[in-house]
């Protein structure tokens, strides 16, 4: 039996395929009562450490546990763990009741709990639906109440706020946090940095399968020093009345404005009051998740370089780019050719040698008039009763 803990302990995590190391050395504990964040960009081995915590793949190395155990000596896992890796295993034709009653069956609760659950994600009126008309946003939320199903002490949730609108955003925020207050344990991946930050309690944040930090979010944002950016009537005397208080941390940024480090603005402010000096902006920066996730990151799927695009033309401002060498724009002359002064005529260049006119039979002389017949041709004439073009008739000799 488990340990009824509700704690989840990966150690030194590591999955390969073939040559590819998916997950390396990977380790980390989510604590029953939080939210925890697992952050890495696409790749970086996410969603391969959930698939193993939830006995889908095999490690190569190390262990993933719940309550203790592997998943797959839980019992009934799905009444300690509830999990979503992708919102899209819906029968098309069933409606979202019947296909939570299936899975009710399949975990011995009773079918009512469906009802339940429908009401949890905000689908209630939807029951009866077929879930193959459902967008995006409301299959994430059937598939939470599908993993709601049979209660369970652990939520395992991969990307859940993919297809959301705004205010099921919020929604699904509200509802994590009060889920963990009620003891449970959440483990949430997702590449939404800025929904994350609102959410979580402690996060994981990995690059290459590998952990670039753990641990309580306030201590990552701590660990980098905000700063204040001012900009005062008087740079020189707002710096020296700053050095004299002991703040060194100075710098001048590239907009004129100087930048203060490790200390907040009502500390700047008041200095600059007694020293005399007017400020015309002030403005405190703290490091967000977003700008800590990024440095910690940096780099494993960055672009190799900005595309180059070819010289634009002289005379800015009329977004015209020059063509690639050799390109012949059509209804002009080829290279070689040189215009007649006024005329708008261009000569061949040297040693051009014209075809024959088009409709002049082969082996005519040159200089031959166009549809004047060859040498030897007789014209017949015509059947009897038949007028040759241009003859009688209606014609312009008429």
């Amino acid at each position: 039996m488990h340990d009824g803990s509700g704690r989840i302990v990966v150690q030194g995590l590591t999955k390969q395929f073939g040559p590819v190391t998916a997950v390396q050395n990977l380790s980390f504990t989510v604590e029953p009562g939080s939210v925890t964040g697992f952050l890495g960009p696409n790749g970086a081995g996410k969603t391969t450490t959930l698939r193993m915590l939830l006995g889908l793949v095999t490690p190569t190395a190390g262990t993933g546990l719940i309550n203790g155990r592997p998943f797959h000596q839980l019992g009934n896992p799905a009444r300690v763990v509830g999990a979503v890796l992708e919102a899209q295993g819906f029968h098309a034709k069933r409606s979202a009741r019947d296909h939570l009653r299936v899975y009710a069956a399949a975990m011995g609760v009773p079918d009512q709990r469906a009802d339940q659950v429908l009401q949890l994600v905000g689908l209630g009126a939807a029951g009866d639906r077929k879930a193959g008309g459902f967008s995006l946003g409301m299959k994430q939320r059937l598939a939470l109440a599908t993993a709601l199903l049979g209660d369970p002490q652990v939520l395992v949730l991969d990307e859940p706020a993919n297809g959301l609108d705004p205010e099921g955003i919020a929604w699904l925020r509200q509802f994590l946090q009060s889920y963990a207050r009620s003891g449970r344990t959440v483990l949430v991946s997702s590449h939404l940095l800025a929904e994350v930050e609102q959410t979580v309690d402690q996060v994981v944040i990995v690059s290459r399968g590998q952990t670039m930090y753990y641990g309580p979010l306030d201590n990552l944002r701590q660990s980098q020093r905000s700063r204040v950016l001012v900009q005062p009537s008087d740079t020189g005397a707002l710096v020296t009345a700053l050095q004299a208080d002991g703040i060194t941390a100075i710098e001048q940024v590239p907009d004129g404005r100087i930048a203060v480090t490790g200390v907040e603005a009502k500390q700047v402010a008041d200095t600059a009051l007694k020293a005399g000096v007017s400020i015309y902006g002030i403005q405190e920066e703290k490091a967000d998740l977003e700008q800590l996730f990024f440095q910690l990151t940096n780099g494993q799927y960055a672009a190799p370089g900005v595309a180059q695009y070819p010289p634009q033309q002289p005379g800015g401002g009329s977004g015209y780019y020059a063509p690639p060498p050799g390109y012949q724009q059509p209804g002009y002359p080829p290279q070689g050719y040189q215009q007649q002064a006024g005329s708008g005529y261009y000569a061949p260049p040297p040693g051009y040698q014209q075809g024959a006119p088009q409709g002049t039979p082969p082996g005519t002389p040159p200089g031959t008039p166009p549809g004047t017949p060859p040498g030897g041709y007789q014209q017949q004439p015509p059947p009897p009763g038949q007028q040759q073009p241009g003859q009688g008739g209606f014609g312009g000799g008429a």
